[in-house]
Order: C-alpha cells, then structure tokens, then sequence
C-alpha cells in the first residue's frame, strides 16, 4: 500500500476506535451503544487488517461483521415495552451467529448476505416508528444504512472506483454517522444533553488524532514491517481509548493508586461525577417542555438510579420544585446539592406508598416493599449470598418473602407500578407549582401501569 493510504488509513482508524470507547463511556448500561461501538470496533479492525495485508479474506469478513452489530443496534432501538422484544434480541443473536458462519464460508460477492439481517432490524424499526425517538430515527438509520451497502458492495464486487482505502473510509463515515444517532437516541431517553458532552470528546479526539495519529501513520508509510504496522495501530487504540473513556480510566487510576486512602477516592469520585454530569445536564427550562410519558420515564429511570449520585446528577428531574423547596443559597445551584435533595425526594416519595398499621406482605403492601427495600435500601432478594447483617426484623421479613413467593418478573412490575405513582404524584406537584404549566397541563393521567 501506498504512504497516502496508510496516512488516511491511521485518522480513520483512530476516529471509529475513539467513538466505539464514547459511546461505551457515555452509558455502559445501554445496550444500543454497546451493539453501535461493536460495529465501529470490527470496523476498526478491519482498517487495521487490511493495511496489512490489503484485500484479504480476515479483512473483507471483518467489514462485514458491522451489519450485524447494525442490526443489533436497530433491535436494540425498539420500544423496551414491546412484548416481543426479548424474543426479538434472542433472534437476533442466533441469526447473528448463522451468518458469521456464512460470511466465513462465502465468498467475496457472497458475503453482501450479511446485509439480510440489517434489513430485517430496519423494517422492525420502521414498523413501530410512533414509538421510536427522535421520529426522524428510522429514516436517518436507513439513508445511513444505504450508504454502508453501496460501501461493501463497491469493496466486495469487481466494481473500480479508484482506491478501496477510499471506499473504506466512506463507510468509517457512515459507522461514525451510526454512533451520533445512536447517541442521540440515547440522550433523549434519558433527558440528558450530548452536544456539549460530545464536542468536548471529539475535540480532544482531533487533537490526539494529529498529534499521535501522525507521527504513527508516518512511521507506518515508512516501514515495510507487518510488526511495525500492528505496533503502531496499537499504540493509536491504547491512546484514543484514553480519550473516549476518560472518566472510568480516571477511577479505575484512582482505585489503584489510592488503594488506601478511601476518604480521597469518594472525594475525587465525587467530583469526577460532577465533571461528567455538568456538560450532559438539561438546562432548568427545558424540563417545562416535558411531557407525561417522557417525566415517567426519566422518573422510573432516576429510581433505577437511586445509588448513583452520578446518574441523578444529569437527570432533568433535579429541578423539579420538590428539590428546590428544599434547597436555598448557593446550594441551590449545586449539581451535587441537587442530585442528593432529588434522591431525598424520591425517598419521601416512596415513604408516601406505605400503608398505615404494621409492617405486612399482603397485596396493599407489595409497592412499597418493592421500592423501599429494592430500591432505596437496595436490597437484592434473589442474591446467592444474602447478607443481613446490620438490617432490622422487616427488612429480614421482606427479604425472605420475596425470595420465596415473588418471582423476579413480578417484582419488576410491582416496581414499575410503584414508580407510576410516585411520578404522577411529582407530575401533580410540578403542574400545580409551575404557573406555566396551568396552560398547557393535559388533562390525562399517567397510567398505573397495573398490566405493564
């Protein structure tokens, strides 16, 4: 291969490694941007394979595989209310598996099967689009999606349109394109913002790309060397890892190096989640744009979240009047602050669900014991190893009855039902606290969710 090509094969390299570590960084729960940064990082891959043995099979196969991880993503998009959302991800994991077999098996023109099951995921998407955010989600994904198959079609087929590095580097475009709408989609589930976030990543991305990805692709031109040409990939990832998954690496850096200071370790911690929290933060005025079905969702997320100070920090739901009734002074402008007056709130919220008399496990009883003992004390019912010490008589009974009469489908859906009725409650306080909202407050209640 020609120097211009590997200078051009480094950056894309470079870029696709540091979005697939972003996306992973931004939300590890997620399953959408794991199945997004899967695609850019057999992407990568492949970049890499082929600048070192140009046109090969390896090659050809790992620009492939990202269909898969594409259509994966598509799946992962669907409504999580969907009743045939789990068998739809089972589905997708064993085709997955039958057509890597067959992307092995085939041949060059062959493998433009894997576009098969890219296609499925896209007409799934398309097919409960009222449900997907944002609404242009389907459309953007399938333009995108056109273009990585005229890319592979273009490499796979005996069809000249100059260097293949080039057509490479077109579809690096598109899986780049494919994680900014996954991260989009991400974001607004969430309440969160990702310009911000996402400049400031990419800003020190380029930076790095030109001061590290230079000198690597230079060093790559010159040497004739297989090894040279691996090393100097590697010495890219490892550093564009460091940009992309900055926050972990911090801690993980922290838990090693301040092994036995613990009281150092929460106080950098804290204030590492700060750091993260303020640039994805929803501005105070947004949260009046909220409607109903959004405030449930962000409210059943922030309970999900209870224990994760980071977490409440960047919901839109530390600004509820709730929080800042309980705050004044210069608190009051403090994401921390916020972030531990919410969980407070949230708190009271659950208290709110107890009925009166002694502690029971009858049928008036199983929202609050899903929640309080779940949720606030975080207690895990189903662990192998239970571990009791230092919880009272109740939290004993509780445990032990879960364990025994409630299934772990049933308790999450005691749970959801739980966190309908603490958000309608905080839906009521903010529609009757917020004068702007007495003009545009729907009439319709939040569901209870009783079937859910």
């Amino acid at each position: 291969m020609t120097a211009s090509v590997h200078a051009l094969a480094v950056p894309v390299f470079a870029l696709a490694w540091w979005a697939a570590c972003y996306l992973i960084g931004r939300d590890p729960a997620r399953g959408a941007l794991w199945r997004a940064a899967a695609a850019l990082t057999a992407y990568a891959i492949g970049v890499v394979v082929w600048a070192a043995w140009p046109d090969s099979r390896p090659a050809q196969i790992l620009l492939c595989v990202p269909a898969l991880f594409w259509a994966g993503t598509a799946v992962a998009l669907l409504p999580r209310t969907l009743p045939e959302r789990r068998q739809i991800d089972i589905g997708w994991l064993v085709l997955s598996v039958l057509f890597l077999g067959m992307l092995v098996a085939l041949p060059s023109a062959g493998r433009l099967v894997v576009l098969a099951p890219l296609v499925g995921g896209l007409v799934l998407l398309w097919r409960f689009r009222d449900q997907v955010q944002p609404p242009m989600l389907p459309t953007a994904l399938t333009v995108v999606a056109g273009l990585y198959a005229a890319g592979l079609v273009a490499l796979l087929l005996p069809i000249d349109l100059g260097s293949p590095v080039l057509v490479i580097a077109a579809i690096g475009v598109d899986l780049l394109m494919l994680g900014f709408l996954v991260a989009v989609a991400g974001a607004l589930e969430v309440g969160e913002r990702l310009r911000p976030d996402l400049i400031r990543s990419l800003t020190a991305a380029i930076v790095v790309t030109v001061a590290v990805g230079t000198p690597a692709a230079f060093a790559v031109a010159a040497g004739n060397s297989v090894v040279v040409t691996l090393l100097q990939f590697g010495l890219v990832a490892i550093v564009m890892t460091g940009v992309g998954l900055a926050g972990p690496l911090h801690r993980m850096l922290d838990r090693l190096a301040f092994r036995n200071e613990e009281q150092l370790r929460q106080d950098r911690g804290a204030l590492l989640q700060l750091a993260e929290a303020m640039p994805r933060h929803r501005q105070r005025h947004r949260l009046i744009t909220t409607r109903e079905p959004d405030f449930l969702r962000f409210t059943q997320q922030v309970l999900d979240n209870y224990g994760r100070l980071g977490r409440l920090m960047r919901s839109p739901l530390t600004h509820l009047p709730a929080v800042d009734r309980r705050l004044s002074g210069p608190a009051a402008e403090q994401p921390l602050a916020r972030a531990m007056e919410l969980r407070a709130v949230l708190a009271d919220s659950v208290d709110r669900l107890r009925p009166a008399g002694t502690f029971a496990t009858s049928d008036e009883w199983r929202h609050y014991n899903a929640m309080y003992f779940c949720v606030v004390l975080g207690l895990d019912p189903y662990e192998r190893r239970q571990r009791t010490d230092g919880l009272d008589r109740e939290a004993r009974r509780a445990l032990d009855w879960m364990r025994r009469y409630v299934p772990r489908r049933t308790l999450r859906r005691w749970q959801r039902e739980a966190a309908t009725i603490v958000a309608r409650r905080l839906w009521d306080d903010l529609t009757n606290t917020d004068p702007r909202w007495l003009t545009t407050r729907s009439t319709k209640p939040l569901s209870t969710g009783r079937n859910g």
